[in-house]
């Protein structure tokens, strides 16, 4: 990451890294001497073409620049300059995770009201559901979350919003493990991120319905997978969950006038 008056997101190598990977295997295939000739050739080709096209996108216009004027991006589908008055929220976000491994982050932005950034909406803030834009998926470049933050917490200040952050800070990512007939995980995490994101939200009605959402998946009983989370520290982190939500209700309830 470059320093000076803006910050440069460098580009992941990681696609074309699997492009070239695509063509050569393919190439080798074609190159090797084999009795199912047809069969080879297929594969090889479906490779070739698979990395063609990947290192095709890989190779593609990139620059996702911060700075004090606002964001500098050149990607498929949004090329152009983004000042900070054009900018409501920016949202650093991680999905849920998906059978038990992470998920890359993503930045979203919500727009300021009547302000047309360019691509389409094709998300919601994660917390109060205002429409945004996925401006960048963060395996999509070199730099680490934290680097990310840190830019953007320098040049958006209060625009930006470090929800994972926000999240551990209200209840800590359980590191749960796995084993033979658990809780289905997607299950859990998205229990779990409901509970994370209602304490971040700082209403109370919505830390009520979290608990109650939780409470009812519960008591109608959680889904069990032939591989899943184990029972009894997934049922720990939802009861230290509710607890924390509950907690959080009896507050609101004694600071209330």
């Amino acid at each position: 990451m470059n320093g000076g008056p803006s910050v440069e997101l460098r580009r992941s190598r990681g696609a074309l890294v699997l492009a070239l990977v695509c063509v050569l295997g393919g190439v080798v295939l074609l190159a090797l001497p084999r009795d199912d000739a047809l069969l080879r050739t297929i594969i090889a080709a479906g490779a070739v073409a698979l990395g063609v096209v990947a290192l095709f996108s890989a190779l593609r216009p990139f620059r996702f620049g911060i700075g004090a004027d606002g964001l500098t991006i050149r990607r498929p589908g949004l090329r152009r300059s983004i000042p900070w008055a054009e900018v409501d929220t920016l949202v650093l976000d991680e999905p849920p995770r998906r059978d038990g491994r992470p998920v890359p982050p993503r930045l979203l932005l919500v727009p300021v009201p009547g302000v047309t950034v360019g691509p389409r909406v094709t998300a919601r803030h994660p917390v109060d559901g205002r429409p945004a834009i996925e401006l960048l998926v963060l395996d999509q470049v070199r730099e680490q979350p934290e680097q990310v933050s840190a830019a953007l917490t320098t040049y958006a200040g209060g625009r930006f919003v470090d929800l994972p952050a926000l999240r551990r800070a209200a209840f800590a990512d359980p590191d749960l493990p796995t084993g033979l007939r658990g809780y289905r995980m997607d299950q859990v995490d998205q229990l779990i991120r409901r509970g994370q994101d209602a304490l971040v939200s700082g209403d109370a009605q919505t830390r009520q319905a979290a608990r109650a959402e939780i409470e009812r998946s519960r008591a109608a009983g959680l889904l069990i997978a032939q591989r899943g989370y184990s029972r009894l520290q997934a049922d720990t982190v939802l009861d230290a969950l509710v607890a924390a939500l509950a907690d959080h209700s009896s507050t609101d309830r004694e600071t209330a006038p």
